[in-house]
């Protein structure tokens, strides 16, 4: 079939659709090491619980990004294949947790059985909700934004009717060596979690062609139709798959703060998640995409936010700097300015020769 001969547009792959997000990332490395060079200083310290662990700006910020890289993989499927984002990860992020916390206390204790269970439980659960967004979009042909809309206004009401008002406190060993590190490991678990994600991802496309299905629908709906692609069910997988990012998400936040708080657990991530699929190269009309794209754009803006509290930046005056670095870099990353730049390159390249000999022509 023509669709297996992988043709790669000019400019939307290789390197070249990393160029921005290497160039912003490098741009950052190179302001914190004038700033402040020991910004990326890492060391060793005991924590609470008298365990070693690695610590230092880096590792906070590779850490803390653990969640949003993990729902940055999902949300570039869905934005592939539907050409459109699902804004409703955050809120149902707090019904996978309010599960998970109801089906651990409805057990009695938690130990590594039980905790499975709460998140086999809690992930079946986020399935549902994404397959219902997924139904809209695929099956009702409704615009994600719009269909995800209807979750974003209400899943947090919805975990508060599974769990109440309440911030059930989870104390063990497992909930902090998940959200936190490991006794024996200094490297904080989130990071596996992430190292786990992407390597799952990789094995899936590397032994399916989910990946070129995905693209086909994204780029040509029609086209994939008749060439035996059901993009309904492609669609509704890429859905599926953003679920289990978002549970996995889920429960490292609950695991982290040792708590759930269905009003703060993964809060205004789904806006962090677009722009890092965005800041990634990747196209959010849909198509063509790079799951190291995305996560690349997670740390960026990890990295952006971590650099700026360095700077003691107030809380409050955060969102509105994060908002201005990240302009630049999605307009820096836009085609207008990507075409302007590479006909400025060509005419460089060119010399004072070919603009005499344009001159000439003209007159």
């Amino acid at each position: 079939m023509k669709l297996k001969q992988r043709q790669k547009p000019k400019g939307a792959s290789g390197l070249g659709q990393l160029l921005i997000p290497l160039v912003a990332l490098g741009i950052l490395i190179l302001f914190n090491l004038f700033r402040d060079p020991s910004f990326f200083s890492v060391g060793l310290s005991v924590n609470n619980s008298g365990n070693i662990v690695l610590t230092g700006n880096l590792i906070s910020v590779i850490d803390s990004a653990s969640e949003l890289a993990i729902i940055a993989m999902g949300m570039t499927l869905v934005t592939a294949a539907c050409g459109g984002q699902d804004i409703s990860v955050g809120a149902v992020g707090a019904i996978s947790g309010a599960v998970l916390v109801k089906v651990l206390q409805g057990m009695g204790g938690i130990t590594v059985g039980t905790l499975l269970v709460a998140f086999v439980f809690g992930c079946l659960v986020t399935i549902l909700f994404k397959l219902f967004n997924g139904t809209l979009v695929a099956v009702f042909r409704i615009q994600p934004m719009i269909a995800t809309l209807i979750l974003y206004s209400c899943a947090r009401s919805i975990a508060y009717w599974i769990n109440g008002d309440a911030t059930p406190q989870l104390k063990s060993g497992i909930i902090s060596a998940i959200g936190k590190t490991i006794p024996g490991i200094p490297v904080p678990t989130p990071i596996f979690a992430v190292i786990l994600m992407g390597l799952m991802l990789f094995l899936i496309f590397r032994f399916t062609s989910l990946r070129l299905y995905i693209q086909s629908v994204g780029i040509n709906e029609g086209a994939a139709r008749l060439n035996g692609i059901n993009p309904t069910l492609i669609k509704l997988i890429s859905f599926i798959l953003l679920g289990v990012c978002v549970s996995i998400a889920s429960l490292i936040g609950v695991c982290r703060l040792g708590q759930l708080n269905h009003k703060t657990l993964l809060v205004d991530i789904e806006m962090d998640a677009i722009l890092a699929v965005a800041i990634g190269g990747n196209n959010l009309g849909g198509g063509r995409f790079r799951l190291s794209g995305s996560i690349l754009g997670a740390y960026i803006i990890q990295m952006l936010t971590t650099t700026l509290y360095a700077m003691n930046v107030a809380p409050v005056n955060v969102k509105a700097y994060k908002a201005i670095v990240i302009i630049i870099i999605v307009v820096a990353g836009s085609p207008v300015v990507k075409s302007a730049l590479i006909s400025f390159w060509k005419r460089l390249r060119a010399g004072p020769a070919h603009d005499s000999a344009q001159k000439e022509g003209v007159s």
